[in-house]
């Protein structure tokens, strides 16, 4: 494949090996998942039991100790040519236990006790810990969540409403941004519950267009109960901070591969298809019209995987240089408009690439058993993912480019 994205690391190639393994598995699965509207736990299983599921735990707890943002991408491509409600699902789950992963090898740095961490990890790995997140809530954006967390004497008391929490009717545990208001000011802050947590109740609510088996259900908060040491500050409330920025880049530019994966799989699918076709006496890929629509796909497939494999290893880059010396804010937005860019272009490339695909097949592949169905309206889940839908993005980068710097 032109510009194929490739592992950078051996911990990469591991994990990528092991994402490639499932794709079949996934594919015949996804079409009944999507039929029946729900999440599939074979998946899961079969993740957990591969080892992507705990890709980024550390080889000294037994995962692959994978580290490479350029290699997360590729993992989430692959994975989405199977299946794209899964790769988009288990994505929540890397993102969190990466941190987790860093949180404990930092500890470990300092000569700290790492025994919570580790017990952790250890349980994503054996598959006991499965972690769905969000920060999507109706009617405001990342950076002002409306669940609120309110002190009280035993902690904080918790009341609002998440959407779009995908993976979340297999998981253990959730995490989620929330605002809290002390004597100190008005804050983003974080925090992850286990799922049986009391008032914490999911809404078995979605049906939506595409994406149907990512278990992207709703999620109440009912005067949920937790202690004051569950609570972690992100920063001020509305307001962008070089770690949020960081943050909502890394756990969103893997979610872009999700895209590039199912453009990929719709590709070759309508490529196998035509290549085996006959109509009369003339093949279907001798028609110049069809050679058109196959030569603009592989055009848009080359933009997307460059475009998206630039913005892996630059932000990989960018992480090996901050490593030891914290990020600027300008810097950080930077790498914001960087993946906000790459998201731009692979969405609307992988759009248009399955449209050409079914326009190539015609009237076969718009039937509801016909995987390109699936494929078709699952795509189109990619440009409202945040932060910053298509109506918003282009402001964003601009105002990034001119030195005009976005405070929220």
């Amino acid at each position: 494949m032109s510009f194929q994205l490739k592992p950078q690391t051996e911990a990469g190639k591991r994990t990528i090996d092991a994402a490639q393994s499932l794709i079949a598995s996934l594919a015949e699965r996804a079409t009944q998942s999507d039929t029946d509207n729900q999440i599939c736990p074979e998946n899961y299983d079969d993740l957990i039991s591969s080892g992507v599921a705990s890709a980024f735990v550390p080889k000294e707890l037994g995962g692959f100790g994978l580290n490479s943002v350029q290699d997360w991408i590729t993992t989430i491509v692959t994975l989405a040519r199977g299946d794209g409600s899964t790769a988009i699902a288990i994505n929540m789950q890397l993102g969190v236990s990466r941190g987790m992963a860093l949180a404990y090898q930092a500890t470990k740095a300092q000569g700290k006790e790492t025994t919570g961490l580790e017990h952790q990890l250890k349980q994503i790995l054996s598959g006991e810990m499965r972690i769905c997140a969000t920060a999507t809530e109706p009617g405001t954006d990342n950076l002002h969540p409306l669940t609120e967390a309110v002190a009280n004497d035993k902690g904080y008391l918790i009341n609002g409403r998440k959407i779009f929490v995908t993976m979340s009717p297999l998981a253990t545990h959730m995490g989620m941004n929330l605002r809290m208001r002390d004597n100190d000011g008005d804050h983003l802050v974080s925090t992850m519950l286990p799922m049986n947590t009391p008032g914490l109740e999911p809404q078995d609510d979605w049906d939506a267009l595409g994406m149907r088996a990512s278990g992207s259900q709703s999620v109440l908060l009912n005067n949920v109960q937790v202690s004051r040491g569950a609570i972690r500050k992100l920063g001020t409330w509305g307001q962008w901070n070089s770690n949020v920025l960081i943050n909502r880049a890394l756990g969103n530019l893997p979610l872009v591969g999700a895209f590039l994966g199912i453009a990929e799989s719709a590709h070759d699918l309508a490529l196998t298809k035509i290549s085996s076709q006959k109509r009369v006496a003339t093949a279907v890929i001798n028609r110049s019209g069809v050679q058109h629509h196959v030569g603009e796909a592989e055009i848009l497939l080359a933009q997307c995987r460059a475009i998206l494999s630039a913005a892996g290893m630059a932000t990989d880059e960018f992480l090996q240089r901050h490593a030891s010396t914290p990020a600027a804010i300008e810097d950080c937005h930077r790498l914001m408009k960087d993946y906000q860019s790459a998201k731009w272009v692979v969405n609307r490339g992988a759009i248009d690439i399955v449209s050409k695909a079914m326009d190539v097949l015609g009237g076969s592949g718009y039937t509801n058993s016909h995987p390109l169905a699936r494929m078709y309206r699952d795509v189109r889940a990619g440009p409202f993912m945040q932060p910053f839908a298509p109506t918003e993005a282009r402001e964003y980068i601009g105002k990034v480019a001119l030195g005009v710097w976005p405070t929220e």
